[in-house]
């Protein structure tokens, strides 16, 4: 059926033009047709990429728009790490190094993704409380976060987020909406070319806003739900008990006290986000398994070697 269409396009342009006259664009302007209306092509066009480029988010199964290729992706967040690994120095503590790969690992182990060259990374930064998972398993935790993490738990809570925003192609979805915002924008614009400067300013400063507030800002927060539902399912199946996720963002309600409008903001307000995880926790434990000692010894890296302080005589 797409293979006809596009033959209809290219080849057949002008019983395609007396079939369907409002969509025609290569017609000379006239009285009844003043311009081409290059916006209702580009609209189909973007009906036929939205059709073709549909795919679905592991564990919750919504449809979700992908214009860019999971390989693009990959190569992207490898890209990615080695510009943070130049910015940032790893921190030397083993126990530290140790804690984060051995959850990481556990982690890894139940994401079903053994193409991901997964790797863990602390990053020594005590004024950034952030960690981030990129495409391909890039794992990076800043040492800021870690008054908040506390313990094993914690930390499982952290990586598991990071680590679903990836298993869902959230920032390949991002990339897409951006993408069809500036082709909806250029659409647009091309129908505005009769009007008054002005005005079409204006109207631009206005379809700008409201993609900013109505659809992009909604949907990262929608990402955001989302990773902490699959965080949790991560954390179960990897044998942590996901109601330890509750105490961590509840420690980080207390830090972030002065939170702008949710509705300002790509993430949603702490509050709301422990609301709907304990909501979601029946389902989340559904999964949750305590893994056995020699299944956490395998997932596990080697322990940090220990140093032994001599009595001096």
């Amino acid at each position: 059926m797409a293979l006809r269409f596009w033959k209809y396009l290219f080849i057949r342009p002008k019983s395609l033009c007396r079939s369907t006259p409002a969509l025609c664009f290569c017609r000379k302007p006239d009285a009844e047709n003043p311009k081409p209306r290059l916006s209702a092509w580009l609209g189909l066009i973007l009906g036929l990429i939205a059709a073709a480029a549909c795919a679905s988010v592991p564990y919750t199964n919504r449809r979700q728009l992908l214009l860019v290729s999971e390989g693009r992706e990959v190569s992207m967040g490898y890209q990615m790490f080695q510009q943070i690994r130049r910015q940032y120095r790893p921190d030397p503590d083993p126990e530290i190094n140790y804690l984060v790969n051995q959850v990481g690992r556990r982690l890894a182990a139940v994401a079903d993704r053994p193409d991901f060259a997964w790797e863990f990374v602390v990053f020594k930064d005590d004024k950034i409380a952030n960690a981030f998972c990129l495409p391909g398993g890039k794992v990076g935790v800043f040492t800021g976060i870690l008054k908040y993490t506390q313990d094993e738990t914690g930390m499982a809570t952290v990586i598991s987020h990071e680590t679903a925003h990836v298993l869902a192609r959230h920032a390949g979805e991002r990339l897409s909406h951006s993408m069809l915002t500036q082709m909806g924008g250029l659409g647009l614009s091309l129908g505005l070319g009769g009007l008054n400067p002005y005005a079409g300013q204006a109207v631009m400063q206005g379809y700008g806003l409201g993609t900013q507030m109505g659809i992009l800002l909604p949907y990262s927060r929608k990402q955001e739900y989302e990773a902490d539902r699959i965080g949790l399912i991560l954390m179960a199946k990897a044998g942590y008990d996901p109601a330890g996720a509750i105490d961590f963002w509840e420690r980080m309600m207390k830090k972030d006290k002065s939170q702008m409008p949710q509705v300002l903001s790509s993430h949603p307000s702490d509050a709301n986000r422990i609301l709907a995880m304990r909501e979601f926790l029946p389902q989340a434990r559904e999964h949750y398994r305590v893994m056995p000692v020699a299944a956490q010894a395998q997932a596990a890296p080697p322990p940090p070697p220990r140093v032994e302080t001599r009595m001096s005589p």
